[in-house]
């Protein structure tokens, strides 16, 4: 059993620390994506007749030559083939440093996802690339961010701080989703001195109307400390220098899998 105070510390930050964190999140990290890490988890407060698979796709970071449409479309098709009751995405899906040779834009990354299919749905949130690309919302300081909208056009719902109820085997649970903790730069042009999240975690998680397991999804780890014991597990993204993260396809199931497929997922539990 894997307790909420544990952790699977799976990446260290010293080999990164070398490189930097734009030829990361477009060069080192989608080229890692090329095996399944399978684990299986029993999260607290979890009911012991709902056994659920979970496959979760982070930090695509489109662009030529690492993460082109094409590839994108045949790591969806390889997330279908591990039979999901449910697929969540973690944010982003824009390339967001300039290390790139072309640009994917969210009318060809949108529609390679398009096509993941799992019985519970396919759910997503935001990262802060998504939000860092749009100007528009940058300079209004609120969405709908492009991302959003084309996530939502290709049939994806996208929960910022907002939560669903689902059921299966006749056991509901909750999937709850974060707005990024990171959305708004710092600059002159937009009068902020500093990054400003639009999170709200307190008022997402009083969504949740009973008392069945939360799973929650949160782009960036930092706000773990804050989760409170309501929530039986978190997943996120945003695998940069000092975080925990795995790369990869990771799969997890038993009375509750997590598969995390392309790119990036940080699972992790404050230590104490």
């Amino acid at each position: 059993m894997i307790t909420r105070r544990g952790f699977l510390r799976l990446i260290g930050g010293s080999f990164l620390s070398a490189v930097s964190l734009s030829a990361y999140a477009v060069g080192l990290e989608p080229m890692l994506l090329t095996h399944v890490n399978r684990y299986s988890l029993t999260p607290p407060n979890w009911p012991a007749g709902l056994r659920l698979r979970v496959v979760a796709l982070a930090d695509i970071h489109a662009c030529r030559p690492w993460m082109t449409p094409e590839r994108i479309r045949s790591l969806s098709e390889r997330a279908n083939s591990l039979q999901p009751d449910l697929i969540v995405l973690l944010g982003d899906y824009a390339a967001g440093p300039r290390l790139v040779s072309d640009w994917v834009g969210s009318s060809e990354w949108a529609p390679a996802l398009s096509g993941l299919k799992a019985p519970l749905g396919v759910w997503s949130i935001l990262g802060n690339h998504d939000w860092w690309e749009d100007l528009s919302a940058q300079k209004a300081g609120f969405g709908p961010t492009v991302a959003r909208r084309a996530l939502e056009s290709a049939g994806i719902p996208v929960l910022e701080n907002d939560a669903v109820r689902l059921e299966k085997d006749g056991h509901g649970f909750w999937v709850a989703g974060l707005a990024d903790q990171l959305a708004l730069r710092p600059g002159k042009a937009w009068g902020r001195s500093r990054f400003k999240g639009l999170d709200d975690l307190h008022g997402t998680l009083a969504k949740v109307r009973d008392k069945a397991p939360v799973i929650l999804l949160a782009h960036e780890p930092d706000i773990f400390p804050k989760v409170p014991s309501r929530v039986s597990l978190t997943l996120s993204g945003h695998p940069m220098a000092d975080r925990c993260g795995c790369s990869g396809i990771l799969q997890s199931c038993h009375p509750a899998s997590a598969t995390v497929l392309p790119m990036a997922m940080s699972w992790r539990r404050t230590v104490t």
